[in-house]
C-alpha cells in the first residue's frame, strides 16, 4: 500500500472513532492484559449482551480521535494495552461489567471513562458501576411515590374502626 493510501485509511479509522464517542452515552479505557482466551471471551460476550461494543483500538488513532473532539484528558491513559468499550444506549453497562469483572478476574485495569461528555478518572469509573440500574431506580421512585399513599390509608382505616368501634 502506498503511504497516502495509509494515511487514508488511517483518517478514516480515526472518524469512525470519532463518530462512536460523539454517540456513546458513556465509554471506559481498560486495560485488559492477562485475559485469557476464556475469560477474554465470556468478557467480550457479557459486553455484546448488555449491547456494548468493544474493541481493541491502536493508542494512537484514538488519541486524535479524542484531541479533535477536544478531550487531552485522555493521553496518559493511552498507552499499553488498550481496548475501549462504548455504549450508547445505557451509560452505566460498560462501568458496570468491567468493574465486575476486575474484581472477579483480577486481571485487567479500567484506566479512564467518559460519561455523558464528563472524564471520569479509574475511581470515577467505579463511582459509576456502583449506580444501580434504571430499572431499580424506577422500583425505588415509584416505592418512595407509593410510601405516603400507603401511609394515608392506614391512617384512613385506623379512624374509620375507631369510629366503629365508637358506634
Amino acid at each position: 500500500m502506498a503511504s497516502k493510501e495509509v494515511l487514508e485509511l488511517k483518517q478514516q479509522q480515526v472518524e469512525a472513532i470519532k463518530a462512536k464517542i460523539s454517540s456513546a452515552k458513556s465509554l471506559v479505557i481498560i486495560d485488559y492484559m492477562g485475559l485469557n482466551v476464556a475469560e477474554d471471551t465470556a468478557f467480550r460476550k457479557q459486553l455484546r449482551d448488555a449491547g456494548v461494543d468493544y474493541q481493541v483500538l491502536k493508542n494512537r488513532l484514538v488519541k486524535r480521535a479524542f484531541d479533535d473532539l477536544g478531550y487531552t484528558q485522555f493521553d496518559d491513559a493511552l498507552n499499553g494495552p488498550t481496548a475501549v468499550a462504548f455504549s450508547d444506549k445505557d451509560a452505566v453497562a460498560p462501568a458496570k461489567i468491567i468493574v465486575e469483572n476486575i474484581k472477579k478476574l483480577n486481571k485487567m485495569k479500567a484506566k479512564c471513562g467518559l460519561v455523558e461528555g464528563e472524564y471520569m478518572d479509574e475511581n470515577g469509573v467505579k463511582t459509576i458501576a456502583s449506580i444501580p440500574s434504571r430499572e431499580i431506580l424506577i422500583a425505588k421512585m415509584l416505592g418512595s411515590m407509593q410510601s405516603p399513599i400507603t401511609g394515608l390509608a392506614v391512617c384512613l382505616n385506623k379512624i374509620a374502626e375507631k369510629m366503629e368501634q365508637q358506634a
